[in-house]
């Protein structure tokens, strides 16, 4: 069925007291999740989540959670790193902070796929303005990467419009398919939930 006629048919399920997450399920073959390494960043046309995000600064900012050069000591013990990475969706970094980031921080933050990226998550230059144009970026983007032979990602909530949730099932959809080694060829059927519902399988353009 059509995107459209399955937000209809999900809209008419046991009403519950949350705004349930809109989740897209991308079912593949052909492809091993361990072996081909499939990564992407998405931009969102309709963000419908604010991320936590930490960042590795030299001074404090009024705008994010920050950990100083200086905190970075307090970081030496396993148990400290994986609260962190436990309590943050996203990791921003001062680009001159990146060796010690990677150095403390990366045997923890690697394997999580939630280093700072230069895509989504390095800052050039270290200042409000840039802090907050980073921060705008993470908020209306997702970051996905393949761990299992199919793909589960939010992309929306209940109460956003059908015109909107669909606009961002496209642009995850397609930009996912364009990061699968044999693109289509590895797409065994796509399908879209809320979270207390049974998945409904639609057809993607």
């Amino acid at each position: 069925m059509k995107i459209k006629e399955a937000l209809t048919e999900l809209r008419k399920e046991k009403e519950r007291k949350f705004n349930q997450t809109v989740e897209l399920i991308i079912n593949l073959k052909g492809i091993d999740h361990k072996k081909d390494q499939v990564s992407f960043i998405v931009n969102l046309p309709h963000k419908f989540k604010e991320k936590k995000v930490c960042a590795f600064l030299t001074e404090k900012s009024k705008l994010v959670d920050s950990i100083t050069e200086v905190q970075f000591a307090k970081y030496s013990e396993k148990k400290e790193l994986k609260k962190i990475v436990r309590n943050y969706d996203y990791f921003i970094s001062a680009a001159k902070l990146m060796p010690k980031v990677a150095t403390t921080f990366g045997k923890v933050l690697g394997p999580a796929g939630k280093m700072p990226s230069p895509q989504l998550g390095i800052l050039p230059i270290e200042n409000e303005q840039s802090i907050q144009a980073m921060l705008d970026k993470i908020n209306s983007s997702l970051k996905i990467r393949l761990k299992e032979p199919s793909l589960k990602i939010p992309i929306g909530k209940q109460d956003m419009k059908d015109e909107d949730i669909i606009q961002n099932i496209n642009a995850v959809f397609h930009t996912a398919i364009n990061a699968l080694p044999k693109k289509k060829e590895n797409l065994k059927n796509t399908m879209i939930k809320f979270t207390m519902t049974k998945p409904y399988k639609v057809e993607i353009d």
